[in-house]
């Protein structure tokens, strides 16, 4: 969803406030974080409960603009709710899933910082943007991440897609840089997978040096041969 379709939807929902709810829970004490808050937003028209988790804490009243509202793919599921008392004990199950991933995964991420400082030998910054301006092969689950600005690479938890009924949804830490990106297990270890991606991406630097190398010395030859600047 981009930032268009999402200041849409805010605007539509003060706009029909019948057609819309929207409940913020507010998940504190993180290692990183230290605040962020969950916002589930329900639509009619669009047949789900949305959610988002947002950087710091927000409140009853709070304006959120799109660009502080991170899209995280793991919406509530009430539909197998047969009365209101069910629909309230499903839902404090679900965003008690979510808030325990996000516990959980930034806890880990946490866990990563000394061992990337280490192996790259510079201090990491915390980066608590909503984007992050580098592709990721899975979605994000929460927007704080490690960032090692000299090397452009970045650490952040991700998540797949899929309702919270089925649970916590399943996690990963990715390592990316702008051409090259990795997913590992939540549990592997860190200096193992940071190792792992380090070298992955300097065998992608290579290939990318090796291919660069050889579309240069092919315009060189079709040059020499069409009598053009390098010809000799």
């Amino acid at each position: 969803m981009g930032a268009d379709d999402a200041d849409d939807l805010l605007r539509r929902a003060l706009i029909e406030p019948d057609a819309s709810a929207a409940v913020a829970l507010r998940v504190s004490g993180l290692p990183l974080s230290q605040t962020v808050t969950i916002v589930f937003h329900g639509r009619r028209d669009l047949g789900t409960i949305q959610t988002y988790v947002a950087p710091g804490g927000r409140g009853a009243g709070s304006a959120l603009g799109a660009d502080e509202l991170l899209r995280v793919p793991c919406d509530l599921d009430l539909a197998e709710a047969e009365d209101r008392e069910e629909a309230e004990r499903l839902y404090a199950e679900q965003a008690a899933a979510l808030r325990d991933a996000l516990v959980g995964a930034e806890t880990v991420l946490d866990v990563w910082r000394e061992p990337l400082e280490e192996l790259l030998g510079v201090r990491v910054g915390i980066d608590r943007s909503v984007g992050l301006g580098v592709p990721l092969p899975a979605h994000r689950l929460m927007p704080c991440a490690l960032r090692a600005p000299d090397r452009q690479i970045v650490v952040t938890p991700v998540c797949s897609a899929r309702p919270l009924a089925a649970g916590r949804p399943r996690m990963g830490i990715a390592c990316a840089q702008p051409d090259v990106a990795r997913v590992y297990p939540l549990p592997d270890d860190p200096e193992r997978c940071l190792t792992d991606f380090l070298q992955v991406a300097a065998e992608h630097a290579w290939r990318t040096g090796e291919q660069l190398g050889r579309q240069e010395a092919s315009v060189s030859r079709f040059l020499e041969l069409n009598g053009g600047d390098d010809a000799r």
